[in-house]
């Protein structure tokens, strides 16, 4: 990055909440009508919504995915392809978007997406499956970043605030409509129609992004300089990462030659990637974006909400078969209360930030919410009523909708626009990352201590000791809700009491992430687009 650019991270990261600095404006082209705009956005939050439900969309499904294609062995690869596909890429995609334009990005990302669902829809194996996957996540990671960048393209960041509640409407309603789906699919019709129904959808995405996306050109003056090195030590350390926290404690010991090995790749690669970041000329993550407080706190809160979140709502839905004895479909359902709650919050919270150019406010706000909802969450047993869980999850739902989708915002008017898409795709990245890992850390206790409550049980259980299973791979929804009464109630007080008190070794991570967030700086809201490539 040349050093105008670097001095004007600096000047964007200087003014303070209640400067009398003047919002940062630049004169640009001519806006674009309310009619232009709207079409634009229809198009990204179509795109958007494909890459965030299918994180969710096969959840439920699994169990009858494997059945079909034999492959329970690899059924952890299903998720863990896309995540990890996904997560490499984004920061790939935000960097070429800014050297080399955001349209024809975002229309090959849709375009390998489509593909990836049909090879998935077509899928009779487990491989030909998480290759489908693996294929979707490599247009999916693009659709996420490529679609958040080019709304700062058209939208000053002074008006963008309503339009990243609707954003963080997406991300909740993928919460719940993924699981909500899956589950609908596969008990009523086939689970290959959560491939199938990205296809249309993605066409018409495709087709709305030709005709109504028009950006101004970028000028890079000579052929721009790719940063392959970095490109793939990041991906190396993604991947070690992600595999490290998604099979460490499950599929291979903590201490096997595997899990091992990984943390070793993960190490070695982010080394080598910061030492090759620092020495190129295009660097895909520069890090001199670590320089800008803006950037490095809401990446640091945005990684503590991911894991808290992922980690928050990733066993709900079967706790709540479980406990609750209903269906993936029924499970689905209960989770609209935290819609409801990220619903008001989200869209409600926009339209004040677009009305009074305040932020700051919302993640630390929002964070709090999340530790509530978590330390509620905590208090959850075999015997608590459906309506306080539903409660619990509303409550969920308002913390999200304050905390996450504002981030972007904020890092999107902390940088200069030449580095939007770098920025967002930095900052959605570490998020991505937080996902996996606060996945993995509650799987990871939650399995623990379950298997501990078993051995308990069986202990507890004395002549019927043998009746209690050991093997916790074998506790589906199903197989629990068909045992004998007296060992059913046994089974799910373990489940309830191994995993209800998991969710208190969050709750500091999200005091300290609101701790962080009080540092921010409330720069003035441009209300202008920059275009300083046009």
């Amino acid at each position: 990055m040349s050093s105008p650019e670097l001095n004007e991270v600096a000047d964007r990261d200087e003014p303070a909440a209640g400067s009398s600095a003047a919002a940062p404006t630049t004169d640009g082209p001519p806006q674009l009508s309310q009619k232009r705009i709207g079409l634009i956005f229809a198009a990204l939050m179509v795109a958007m919504l494909l890459s965030a439900l299918d994180q969710t969309i096969l959840g439920t499904a699994l169990p009858t995915i494997v059945g079909d294609l034999d492959g329970v062995n690899h059924m952890l690869w299903v998720a863990t392809a896309y995540i990890l596909a996904s997560t490499v890429v984004m920061p790939v995609y935000g960097k070429l978007g800014d050297l080399m334009g955001r349209k024809s990005l975002f229309v090959i990302a849709l375009s390998i997406f489509v593909f990836g669902s049909i090879v998935g829809g077509f899928a009779n194996s487990m491989e030909w499956l998480i290759a489908g996957r693996a294929i979707q996540g490599l247009g999916g990671g693009g659709l996420m970043i490529l679609s958040q960048a080019i709304i700062a393209d058209v939208i000053p960041a002074r008006d963008r605030g309503k339009y990243m509640g609707f954003i963080g409407v997406v991300f909740g309603l993928s919460s719940v409509a993924g699981p909500l789906l899956g589950g609908l699919f596969t008990d009523v019709l086939s689970w290959r129609l959560a491939f199938w129904i990205n296809v249309p959808l993605g066409i018409a995405a495709i087709l709305a992004a030709v005709a109504f996306i028009k950006l101004p050109p970028v000028g890079v003056g000579s052929k721009p300089r790719i940063d392959v090195a970095g490109m793939v030590t990041l991906a190396l350390a993604a991947a070690g990462l992600v595999l490290t926290a998604s099979w460490g404690g499950t599929e291979y010991d903590w201490d096997s030659p595997v899990i091992i090995g990984l943390i070793i790749l993960t190490i070695v690669s982010a080394v080598a990637f910061v030492l090759i970041e620092r020495r190129s000329s295009e660097p895909v993550i520069p890090m001199s974006l670590f320089k800008n407080r803006n950037f490095t706190l809401t990446t640091l809160g945005g990684l503590a909400i991911g894991i808290s979140m992922f980690g928050a709502i990733g066993y709900m839905p079967t706790f709540l078969q479980i406990v609750n004895s209903v269906n993936a479909t029924q499970s689905g359902f209960m989770l609209l209360p935290m819609l409801g709650g990220l619903l008001i919050t989200a869209i409600g919270g926009g339209f004040l930030v677009t009305k009074t150019g305040r932020y700051k406010w919302m993640p630390i706000v929002g964070s709090l919410i999340i530790a509530a909802a978590l330390v509620l969450f905590s208090t959850m047993r075999a015997d608590t009523p459906l309506w306080l869980i539903l409660s619990y999850l509303a409550i969920l739902g308002l913390g999200i909708g304050l905390a996450m989708q504002v981030l972007v915002l904020i890092v999107q008017n902390s940088v200069p626009h030449s580095m939007v898409g770098t920025a967002t795709a930095g900052n959605n990245f570490f998020r991505e990352i937080g996902a996996s890992l606060g996945s993995a850390i509650v799987g990871s206790l939650f399995v623990a201590r379950l298997t501990d409550q078993l051995a308990s049980s069986a202990a507890a259980a004395g002549g019927a000791a043998g009746a209690v299973p050991s093997d916790t791979n074998s506790l589906t929804p199903a197989a629990i809700n068909a045992l004998p009464p007296e060992l059913h109630a046994m089974i799910v007080d373990a489940y309830s009491n191994a995993l209800s008190p998991v969710y208190l070794y969050l709750v500091p991570l999200m005091l300290a992430a609101a701790l962080l967030l009080c540092f921010v700086k409330e720069i003035p809201l441009a209300t202008t687009v920059v275009q300083s490539e046009a």
